[in-house]
């Protein structure tokens, strides 16, 4: 009997120590962010639509993240990200277990960390978090999303190097493999940027490019290492730069900075985003879009934070078309992990936007990264959410 307790309190202390230690390498973390929403003009025939909206200050998910000791310094790392709709239960980028992130690696302190998986690229690691988006997402973000400031795109296949921080300097780069035999840069995607902070001040920098893949005939999409930037439903009639998902390439330049005086943060930040067609495009011409923004974040009170920004789109080259967008918000904390957010935003649009099939069509506007199809040149949104984090 007594041999029967001691053997079942051993196998109790050993079960406690194997859970004490896994508590101690793995962390299973999760947001879930849903709300009330108003859109003006939210399809092709113009019809407003209220209803759930989904991801409105972070993108709803659930993960496991983990780190091993390895001695001196070194670290085994690995993160597996799932993302989702809360008013569904379904996946989000496009129905990938783990189209978050999901990559495994090695960091270490002297040297740096270096990741091999699905990863976001360097421009969404050092410069977005220098942007409004950082605060209020896809409501401040770009229309469309034309250079990924709302991280529309992941990358696959990809290897990545993060430097150690030395003297408030730290650098970024990335690349991915298109494993197509015969074809190096088929689908490939590679990018760097920098990020250097001082005092209250932070400025980042970078570029990004990513290749869709060789085509003998004409394409119909984008496909590479690389989701693309292109929000929506891939209707070629729907917003801003859907017109140009068969083009051959996307390169993104991008620069941000920003200044907190107190409870205050403003930043500015530039892109230049190009979508480069071939042979094998459906359109003849290089399309560009200048995206120009401005934010001014206030912390009125330890648990409410104000926001409001100002973003100018300008595209040309196959086409022109300019955009003006206004955006305000409110976040309050409830506590630690749970907070509730109101934000509006108004956008007018002017000019022609690619049609997907070599001409034009006029410009719609399209607030941030939702993807509605206004069939407008104005469109309004307006959100009421609550935001959970475990």
């Amino acid at each position: 009997m007594n041999t029967l307790r001691l053997s079942t309190l051993s196998l109790a202390l050993l079960g406690a120590s194997s859970a004490a230690f896994a508590a101690d390498s793995v962390t299973l973390y999760g947001v879930i962010d849903t709300s009330i929403q108003y859109v003006s003009h939210a399809d092709s025939q113009g019809d407003h639509r209220w209803g759930m909206a989904d991801s409105n200050l972070s993108g709803s998910r659930w993960g496991l993240k983990g780190a091993e000791d390895l001695g001196g310094g070194l670290k085994a790392i690995f993160q597996l990200e799932n993302g989702f709709n809360p008013n569904t239960g379904g996946f989000h980028q496009s129905s990938r277990m783990f189209g978050r992130q999901a990559f495994v690696g090695l960091s270490g302190d002297q040297w740096g960390t270096v990741t091999l998986g699905r990863q976001y690229d360097p421009l969404v690691d050092m410069i977005q978090p220098l942007t409004a988006d950082n605060d209020f997402s896809s409501m401040f973000s770009t229309p469309g999303d034309v250079d990924n400031n709302d991280n529309s795109s992941r990358t696959s296949n990809a290897v990545k190097y993060v430097s150690p921080v030395i003297s408030g300097f730290q650098f970024e780069g990335l690349y991915a493999l298109g494993g197509v035999a015969g074809q190096t840069g088929s689908g490939q995607t590679w990018s760097g940027a920098a990020t250097y902070s001082i005092g209250q001040f932070s400025a980042a920098a970078g570029y990004f490019y990513a290749a869709n893949a060789a085509s003998s005939v004409k394409r119909t999409g984008w496909s590479g290492t690389s989701d693309g930037t292109f929000d929506g439903n891939f209707d070629p009639n729907t917003p801003l730069n859907n017109g140009y998902i068969t083009a051959k390439s996307i390169g993104i330049a991008s620069v941000a900075a920003q200044y907190v005086i107190g409870p205050v943060k403003m930043n500015l930040r530039y892109s230049n985003a190009q979508y480069r067609p071939d042979a094998q495009s459906a359109f003849g011409s290089t399309e560009r879009y200048n995206v120009g923004g401005a934010y001014v974040g206030y912390q009125a009170t330890p648990a409410l934070l104000l926001g409001l920004g100002y973003i100018y789109t300008k595209a040309d080259g196959n086409t022109s078309a300019t955009y003006h967008q206004v955006s305000a918000g409110a976040d309050y904390s409830l506590s630690k992990r749970t907070d509730v957010y109101l934000m509006g935003a108004w956008q007018h649009a002017s000019g022609t936007q690619g049609n997907g099939k070599g001409g034009t069509a006029p410009a719609e506007a399209s607030i941030g990264s939702y993807g509605y199809s206004s069939n407008d040149t104005v469109q309004a949104i307006a959100t009421v959410g609550i935001r959970h984090k475990f």
